[in-house]
């Protein structure tokens, strides 16, 4: 370690003082600097190069296990330890922090499905188990409100309108968007909270219609539709807390660009 920082300096101060200094011998440190480079160490700066990129391509948002899926899909057979080591070492981490704004209108009349799912967010195939949320998004001209449905086999957003307003007829046109998308089997899983949007007459009307089982989160408990949240929280991360968004039309063409695209 010494000889290493040593030769980090070597182009401030002599060879020789920053030996000196930490006590160690110039001829050491001249057979240390001629030596070849390990196996391990090759094999960390190749990874690191791979790091570095794959940060950049994901806008700078990566943390150690979706880097390491990303390096194990280009071909790096790589832990996850030797990931955060050289993440840590070379200063690159995600930033990840922003207040939460509660949208969930839980304080209604309305009936209330049972949890299907039941914190079981796998699926076997496509069309078996969906799940929606709604979210926001603040601009210059106001709040924008993004309505999903996602495929919980692949995670893939198969439905998402925005709207200035949260009314339930946002939740629906994510549904129909979703619907005329994958035209789902009968008997398809459709989870989301107890939010009045979802439990509104209209939109059980439109499950029934199409024959998707309605699920819903217990009472207060935001793990039980975790995929999801899990979604909004990268979107807002990778994309939307970024930058200010002066109109909610800039912010539409973003989020489309990031769920068609990134």
């Amino acid at each position: 370690m010494r000889f290493a920082l040593a030769h980090e300096h070597r182009d401030r101060w002599p060879v020789e003082r920053l030996c000196r200094v930490l006590q160690v011998s110039t001829r050491g440190y001249r057979a240390w600097a001629s030596r070849p480079t390990c196996r391990r160490d090759r094999t960390d700066l190749k990874v690191l190069a791979h790091i570095r990129e794959q940060y950049t391509l994901s806008r700078g948002t990566y943390g150690r296990p979706r880097m390491t899926m990303e390096l194990k899909e280009v071909g790096l057979d790589v832990g996850e330890r030797r990931v955060g080591r050289l993440m840590k070492i070379n200063g690159i981490r995600p930033i990840r922090t922003r207040r939460h704004k509660v949208t969930m209108d839980s304080q209604h009349h309305l009936g209330v499905a049972p949890n299907l799912l039941d914190g079981d967010f796998l699926a076997a195939a496509p069309n078996q188990k969906w799940a929606g949320d709604i979210s926001y998004i603040w601009t210059t001209e106001g709040w924008l409100y993004l309505a999903v449905v996602i495929d919980l086999f692949s995670r893939r957003v198969v439905g998402w309108p925005v709207s200035d307003r949260m009314k339930k007829d946002l939740a629906i046109r994510a549904l129909e968007m979703a619907i005329n998308l994958r035209q789902p089997p009968k008997g398809c899983i459709f989870h989301s909270d107890r939010g009045s949007q979802y439990c509104s007459y209209d939109f059980q009307k439109k499950l029934q219609a199409h024959g998707l089982r309605p699920s819903m989160s217990g009472k207060g408990n935001c793990y039980d539709n975790a995929a999801i949240e899990t979604f909004f929280k990268s979107l807002k991360a990778e994309l939307l807390w970024r930058q200010t968004w002066p109109t909610r039309r800039q912010a539409e063409t973003a989020i489309f660009q990031y769920i068609n695209g990134f």
